[in-house]
């Protein structure tokens, strides 16, 4: 689930880039554990600055034109380029299992139970 440009545009410009772990939710759906990369994802060589969020769930159907509401908790790894795109499946798959460890945890589980997950229909928030 990409985010668009103007959402990209007003992330905290000093994020550093790289991937991210933490919790997803679409629409007023379940709330999923995700991982995230910020960034150019050099192997693909972008010209802009993409946020790309990978949630941990297999969904029935697509999802575009929902609202995506993500919580990030924690730091994975920086970004960096691979010499195939092999290399690139295996680190997103070594990714996808730290996240899924580290969310596993007491104090990452209950960022699941948050309320932003809950908010009102037509409330949104940016923090």
């Amino acid at each position: 689930a990409n985010f668009s440009e103007q959402v990209v545009e007003s992330f905290p410009s000093d994020i550093s880039t790289g991937i991210y772990y933490g919790w997803a939710c679409v629409g007023n759906g379940d709330v999923h554990k995700m991982v995230l990369s910020i960034g150019w994802n050099p192997f693909y060589k972008n010209i802009k600055k993409s946020v790309e969020t990978h949630i941990i769930h297999t969904f029935k159907e697509d999802f575009y034109g929902e609202i995506l509401s993500i919580v990030i908790i924690g730091y994975i790894r920086p970004e960096k380029n691979f010499d195939s795109l092999e290399a690139l499946i295996s680190a997103i798959q070594e990714d996808i299992e730290e996240a899924k460890r580290q969310l596993d945890l007491p104090e990452h589980l209950k960022l699941k139970e948050d309320n932003f997950f809950h908010l009102r229909e037509g409330e949104i928030v940016n923090h």
